[in-house]
């Protein structure tokens, strides 16, 4: 498999397979593709696979795309951001946000990760279970934004915005702790949890949460004559909606 990764703000994966390599993603990623390329949908793994890949936010099934000749293929995001490679040794894994997972070659599984803590499930806005992937081999994550890297050493501690979280390797804790100070709560703007992230392990942060760029969108727009309860509003459904579409 050779790839190449262009673009700025929207980026595309262009992929090129040899005869007999198969790669995977999940639904409504792929852009093109030539006719050589046999594309299959089904559970990855079965039933039991599927229902776990959804409740970990991810889709129910998983298209493979298996080269019948030379052939070639394109993956896109849906929203702005930065396309990262991570290749994966045997064994090795990284954990994600639901959203970030964009494809992977076939010797990588893709399963749930639970969060250790409760309250890094009950408010960490990410879900109380992650993606884990799992190498041998390379998975492309999609974070939105810009991407920031970093590496925390053993007991290191930064305290992250929940929604910047993008990917981090299995060794980072992760947990949920209140902003202290009573001025910070009311007038600090940043809510009341923040994400503690404990070394060691390698983090990558992303600049751009989905949820924040659609509370901007939705600011910004006018306000709809008059809502279901004979008051104004805003449908946000219909703004976020109309704004990104379903069509690439």
């Amino acid at each position: 498999m050779q790839y190449q990764i262009s673009g700025t703000i929207m980026q595309t994966l262009s992929v090129d397979l040899q005869p007999g390599e198969t790669v995977f993603s999940q639904t409504n990623c792929m852009c093109w593709m030539t006719d050589s390329i046999a594309m299959t949908t089904n559970t990855g793994g079965g039933l039991l696979s599927g229902i776990a890949r959804s409740f970990g936010g991810g889709s129910f099934f998983i298209t493979e795309f298996t080269a019948q000749a030379p052939g070639h293929i394109a993956f896109a995001p849906r929203f702005p951001g930065t396309i990262m490679p991570v290749p994966l040794a045997p064994g090795q894994s990284i954990v994600c946000r639901k959203e970030t997972f964009l494809m992977a070659e076939k010797s990588v599984t893709l399963d749930i990760a639970w969060q250790q803590r409760l309250g890094a499930g009950l408010f960490g806005g990410t879900g109380f279970i992650l993606q884990r992937v799992t190498g041998p081999g390379t998975v492309f994550l999609d974070l939105s934004g810009e991407v920031t890297e970093r590496d925390l050493l053993p007991g290191e501690r930064l305290l992250v915005h929940a929604g910047h979280i993008g990917a981090l390797d299995p060794s980072v804790s992760f947990d949920i702790q209140m902003i202290r100070g009573f001025s910070n709560i009311l007038f600090g703007g940043e809510g009341l949890f923040m994400a503690t992230l404990t070394g060691p392990g390698h983090i990558a942060l992303q600049s751009m949460p989905i949820l924040n760029l659609a509370e901007e969108i939705a600011r910004h727009m006018p306000a709809a004559p008059q809502t279901n309860g004979g008051k104004p509003g805003v449908d946000l459904g219909g703004v976020i909606g109309g704004f990104f579409g379903n069509n690439r």
